[in-house]
Formats: structure tokens, C-alpha cells, sequence
């Protein structure tokens, strides 16, 4: 058809080097008339191969995923006609057609893929429709390369439209679900315990499944805690976690590794307050009366924590059965005190007393002589001696 009246009025648009924000501009007008009357079938073609290419898409287009899809396919169509009639942005209510259709795809749990999938089924059906008709109304074929060229830069406009739906929507899930994991986090830490019924409502609404047995976790400072199904509250001055409670410690060692920690003792959703101010009592002495580690575990140190809770009564027992020590020297006390208590809970066995305190067995041998003279009896009362390790853990670091 060279030389024709359709080629003429398409042929001087074709100056340009091509690129990509020069496309409309490059595309002559007279295409919409051209495609228009065309490609009203077109979007039930697309519908189909949508259908049959895509097995998440394959089933009946009836009630809102129907009505969804069929009026993004329509609007694409049209759209891309009107963008070569007077080229633009795609205007504010087809916009939200392309957003929407983002948005139903995070509401039906999958990500873009499939609908990223159908965008290029649709602009190949198109395509091949496009270029049957332009072949017979007499396109020249640069100008029908040019306008394949557009399509697919057209479907990479509407699939950032689907992004940011699709991102928006994830943004807005999220935070809604923080607020609601925040919710619970202050329930299960209220006090007195809240509601045994809320709290599970509150669980429910969180995606968060109440645990038989939880630990709360108290961190010195802001900590990067992904990967821990956990409740946090990472933002005010007592950062802190509630999760089940592990079955092995490994993977929350871990997930701690370079912050210092202390994690409560394991107790019932109902007592996570507990748990939560036993392992900010242990973060608080760890380095002092507990030893200077980076993750304190509540449950090792039991008998200190809860004589640490009650001072003037360590104070009396510490007293009463250690007064031989303390009318020592400072030399002597630091000699002499963790020998007595590695030797009170070994029972006298000397060779675990010497591994535990690193020292020789014969060390060990003369200073239970020296404990022997100071203590006489009272190494051999059960009563005195229970007594007498609970002042020396609760006032040695």
C-alpha cells in the first residue's frame, strides 16, 4: 500500500531516535482512529488467554476478582487508544483501576507475579491484534515497531501503578498488624493480668497464637530482632520481647548474638509481667551479684534473684552464717568465699572444687582446712549449710 493516504499520514511521524519517553510523541495521531473501532472484542480475547496461560486466573470471572480483572483488562485497552490519540499521563481514575488491581493481589496473599504474568499476556494479545489491523489498514511496518514498542512500555507503566498498590497495601497491612502485636504486648504485660478473653481476641487479631509457656526478653538497647516470631516494644528506654518459650536456646542466642540480654524464666501468658521484670532485674545485675555475660539466663540464676529480692533478709542470713569471712581481710574474703561455695555445692569434692576455681586439688586440700576451722560444725549442718549458700550467691558476683 505504498503511497496510500494511511501510510502518508503515518509516514512523516517517524523522525526520533525511538526512546522510550519519545514514544507517544512519535506515534501519529490517526492510530486511534485506526485501532479503535478494532479492539472493542479485544478485551474478552485477553480475558481468555489470561485464563487458559495462567492457572491463579483460571476459574469463573464472576463477584469481586471478575469485576476486578475484567475492568483492568477494559481500561488497559482503552487507555492505550487514548494515549495515542493525545498522549499523557494515565488520568487519575484509571490510575486507581491499576493500583487496585496491586492491591487485590497482596488481598488475595499472593505477590505480583501472576499479575505481572497476565500485564504481558495482555500486550502480546494486543500486540498481534494491533498489527493484524494495522497490516491491513496499511501501517508501515517501522511505525507498527514503534507501536509495539509502546505497548510493552505502556504495561511496564501499569505494572509500577500495581507496585505501588501493591506496596501500599503491604505497608498498611503491616502497620496495622504492629499496632495490634503492640496491643497485646501491653495486655499480656498489664498489671493486674488482663482478661483472659481479651487477651485471646487480642491474639487472634495479631496473627499471634498464645503459647503454652512464654519468655519475656530485656535488652539493654535497640536490637535487630527479625527472624523471632516475638511481640516486641523495641522503642522506648526498656526495650523488651515476649515469645514461646524456646526449647533450645541456640537459636535466641543467636538472634541476641552483639546485645546484652536477659531472658526471663518461662511462665504462662498470664504471668509474662514476671517474666518480664525477673529478666530486667537479671539485665540489672548481670556484672555485679550474676556473672558478666552477654545474655543472662533467668532460669540459672533462680535462688539469687529471688533472694536479691528480699536485701535486708540476705543481709541477716549473710550475717548470721558468714560472719567468719567478713571479720577477714579483703584478700582473705576473695580467697576464702568461692571456695566455701564451691565447696558447699560439690559436697567437699575436691577435684570438681579445683576445676571450678581453677586451682591446684593441694590449694583446694589447704584451704578447706583453713574453711574447716572457721566453720567447724556448721559445714556439716544441713540447715546452716543451705543458708550459707544462699548468702554467698546472692553477694558474690
Amino acid at each position: 500500500m505504498t503511497g496510500s493516504p494511511v501510510e502518508t499520514a503515518f509516514g512523516p511521524m517517524l523522525s526520533g531516535d525511538g526512546r522510550p519517553g519519545q514514544l507517544w510523541a512519535m506515534l501519529p495521531r490517526e492510530l486511534a482512529a485506526v485501532f479503535r473501532p478494532r479492539l472493542l472484542d479485544v478485551a474478552d480475547e485477553v480475558l481468555r488467554e489470561i485464563q487458559r496461560t495462567i492457572p491463579d486466573y483460571a476459574r469463573p470471572l464472576d463477584g469481586a476478582f471478575g469485576k476486578a480483572l475484567r475492568a483492568g483488562v477494559q481500561a488497559a485497552i482503552l487507555q492505550f487508544i487514548d494515549r495515542i490519540a493525545a498522549s499523557g499521563p494515565v488520568p487519575d481514575e484509571r490510575r486507581k483501576v491499576f493500583v487496585g488491581l496491586g492491591v487485590h493481589e497482596l488481598a488475595q496473599g499472593r505477590n505480583l507475579d501472576v499479575l505481572q504474568a497476565a500485564y504481558r499476556v495482555g500486550a502480546r494479545v494486543t500486540w498481534r491484534r494491533m498489527a493484524e489491523v494495522g497490516t491491513r489498514a496499511g501501517v508501515p511496518s517501522a511505525t507498527l515497531c514503534l507501536l509495539a514498542e509502546a505497548i510493552f512500555a505502556y504495561i511496564d507503566e501499569l505494572s509500577a501503578l500495581s507496585i505501588e498498590g501493591h506496596a501500599a497495601a503491604r505497608a498498611r497491612a503491616a502497620g496495622a498488624l504492629e499496632r495490634r502485636r503492640r496491643r497485646l504486648l501491653d495486655l499480656l504485660l498489664a498489671d493486674p493480668p488482663s482478661p483472659s478473653r481479651m487477651v485471646q481476641e487480642a491474639a487472634t487479631a495479631a496473627e499471634w497464637p498464645l503459647p503454652h509457656r512464654l519468655v519475656a526478653v530485656a535488652l539493654d538497647g535497640p536490637a535487630d530482632v527479625t527472624g523471632l516470631n516475638a511481640l516486641e516494644d523495641l522503642e522506648d528506654g526498656t526495650p523488651r520481647l515476649l515469645l514461646a518459650a524456646p526449647e533450645d536456646r541456640r537459636a535466641l542466642t543467636a538472634a541476641l548474638a552483639g546485645h546484652r540480654a536477659a531472658v526471663g524464666p518461662p511462665v504462662p501468658p498470664r504471668q509474662a509481667g514476671r517474666s518480664l521484670a525477673t529478666a530486667q532485674e537479671a539485665l540489672r545485675l548481670a556484672g555485679d551479684v550474676l556473672p558478666d555475660e552477654p545474655l543472662t539466663w533467668c532460669e540459672d540464676h533462680l535462688a539469687t534473684l529471688w533472694l536479691r529480692k528480699e536485701p535486708f533478709l540476705v543481709t541477716e542470713v549473710s550475717r548470721r552464717r558468714l560472719a567468719q569471712l567478713t571479720a577477714l581481710t579483703p584478700k582473705q574474703y576473695n580467697r576464702l568465699a568461692p571456695t566455701l561455695l564451691a565447696w558447699l555445692e560439690t559436697c567437699g569434692n575436691v577435684r570438681e572444687v579445683a576445676d571450678r576455681l581453677a586451682i591446684h586439688p593441694q590449694t583446694v586440700r589447704a584451704r578447706a582446712q583453713e574453711l574447716e576451722t572457721l566453720f567447724a560444725d556448721h559445714l556439716r549442718n544441713p540447715d546452716d549449710r543451705f543458708e550459707m549458700i544462699l548468702a554467698l550467691r546472692a553477694t558474690l558476683p
